[in-house]
């Protein structure tokens, strides 16, 4: 079979044709603000058999129809309730799809064998001319083949059905991204089966209360029989396994951070795309920008059939508003292989030698708080046998003593003189650190990491506020001599190669400027920002 291309903007007769071919029990692929549907005349049986068929769709799988406006609703239903008109009134044309006892017109093979229904009105303009112009409902699930990433554009759905239906009617890029939200408006009260393009919000507004049915974050065990589409089988997978990790966006980002290794796949949100330079990363879209998450949910998630990876990664987002459709999305693209990353804050603290971070840290501690050193683990990073240590000496030569200790004087007059080399050696360095740092964050709901580089080595992407403990010059250049037992010269010396206060001042959210006589002043001080701060992000997440 010969899969046409229509393209309504170029071709007046697009409307026309489509319609024809659904008359005659063809299949013709539509546009609509959520997805690419596949669609056949509801009405026909046969019709509706090939859509099972081109898909490789289980039987039971029920279909939606979708009709020009609100007055087709009695043609096909029976016992239809003033909510129906309702939600038509406010969302029609839109991504919502109501649940209704069928008439006898409407044939099993269309409803999966149930005596409801799926309607929804397509907020589409080419797509209801051709329900208009053929007169008929079209019954249309998406249209990728049964398991499959849905298609948002034209040249997703050619790339599952082309030979196996008659036409494409290529409207652009769907608006929405992810399929319609379905309401069950059988029983009482109303139950969302399929959290979809219409948040539960909106529902809750026409509606009042709101089931949400089971199905929507658990997998359906094989006996279960799917009430609506989308319910029951494994749906929206690439090739490769996933799995989604939920949690506040920073807890999520540190949780894959931890595990991914190079070459695998990763779906995070926009900002901390950064950290997984060393994987195929496709964008979802910003934490908070839910609508943008839905756009792209299925062009990521189809994107990696196009790669070797060997399994995928995905950030999770909250349930709020269309975050409830798009991780139901990826759960179910995981097979609901979910870990839970946890909400709990995470801070950063960073500031020059001598400031006082060390009485920092005791005060965050005296508040049950975890610190990660970031210095140590460097440490325990930098010898020969490590994966560090292999990269360093590859990168620079031999530069371990014979007892397994780097011989700082010689690294050092390889990269200290050569800007370039000295970048190399930071993103080494910064590539072994993030990873082994975002695992020491996950499995303690409060934490903290320690880090001089703690924004230069994208540690300070993890964490929910940075603080940089600042001090006076002279102060500083004191407390180092007393420490560290070093003359006034050498200690002003380590001071003046520091970062200035600016760059801290610029860089993090907070600042924690010690002008205290006596570490226990300063640290009452640190305790009490820290108890502030640990509030407000505990109340924010």
């Amino acid at each position: 079979m010969h899969t046409r291309i229509f393209h309504p903007e170029k071709d007046q007769n697009t409307i026309e044709e489509a319609a024809a071919i659904l008359r005659r029990g063809g299949l013709v692929g539509i546009p609509t603000e959520t997805v690419y549907g596949l669609g056949s005349d509801g009405l026909n049986a046969q019709a509706v058999r090939q859509i099972f068929e081109a898909k490789g769709r289980p039987q039971d799988n029920p279909l939606i129809l979708h009709v020009a406006d609100a007055a087709w609703l009695e043609r096909y239903c029976l016992d239809v309730p003033p909510q129906a008109y309702a939600l038509a009134r406010r969302f029609w044309p839109g991504p919502l799809t109501m649940i209704l006892r069928r008439r006898e017109i409407v044939p099993l093979q269309t409803t999966g064998g149930l005596e409801t229904v799926g309607m929804r009105c397509p907020d589409h303009p080419v797509t209801r001319a051709i329900i208009a112009a053929a007169d008929l409902p079209i019954a249309a699930p998406s249209g990728n083949t049964s398991g499959r990433p849905s298609p948002t554009t034209a040249g997703h759905m050619l790339e599952d059905m082309d030979g196996r239906i008659d036409a494409i009617v290529d409207g652009g890029s769907c608006s929405v991204g992810v399929e319609s939200t379905i309401i069950d408006l059988t029983v009482q009260p109303p139950r969302l089966l399929r959290p979809g393009g219409l948040p539960l919000e909106a529902l809750e507004e026409v509606l009042g209360e709101v089931a949400v049915d089971d199905a929507v974050r658990r997998q359906m065990s094989p006996g279960e029989h799917p009430r609506a589409p989308g319910m029951k089988y494994r749906h929206y997978a690439p090739h490769a396994p996933v799995t989604v990790v939920t949690g506040s966006p920073r807890r999520s980002a540190a949780w894959v951070v931890s595990r991914a290794a190079a070459g695998d796949g990763v779906i995070c949100f926009d900002e901390f795309a950064p950290l997984f330079s060393h994987c195929v990363v496709h964008k979802l879209g910003p934490a908070a920008d839910k609508a943008a998450q839905a756009r792209h949910v299925f062009d990521a998630l189809r994107a990696f059939d196009a790669t070797e990876v060997s399994h995928i990664y995905a950030q999770c987002p909250s349930e709020e508003g269309l975050g409830l459709a798009v991780g139901n999305r990826l759960k179910k693209a995981a097979g609901f292989h979910v870990e839970d990353a946890g909400c709990g804050p995470v801070f950063g603290l960073t500031g020059g030698t001598g400031a006082g971070k060390t009485s920092a840290l005791q005060a965050f501690q005296d508040l049950g708080g975890y610190v990660v050193d970031c210095d140590a683990l460097y440490h325990g990073l930098l010898r020969p046998d490590t994966p560090m240590g292999t990269a360093i000496r590859e990168a620079f030569g031999e530069v371990f003593l014979p007892d397994g200790t780097l011989d700082r004087q010689k690294l050092g007059n390889r990269v200290f003189s050569d800007a370039l080399a000295l970048e190399r050696l930071n993103a080494i360095i910064y590539a072994h650190l993030l990873p082994k740092a975002a695992e020491c964050i996950c499995g303690h709901d409060l934490a903290c990491l320690d880090a001089i580089n703690l924004m230069e080595s994208g540690l300070g992407l993890l964490c929910s506020r940075t603080v940089a403990v600042l001090a006076p010059k002279e102060q500083r250049v004191r407390r180092i001599m007393a420490r560290d037992g070093i003359g006034e010269a050498y200690a002003r010396l380590r001071v003046e190669a520091q970062k200035p206060d600016d760059f801290y001042r610029t860089h993090c959210t907070d600042v924690l400027e010690n002008t205290a006589q006596r570490p226990e002043e300063f640290r009452q001080q640190a305790a009490e920002l820290f108890r502030r701060l640990i509030e407000e992000e505990t109340n924010h997440e």
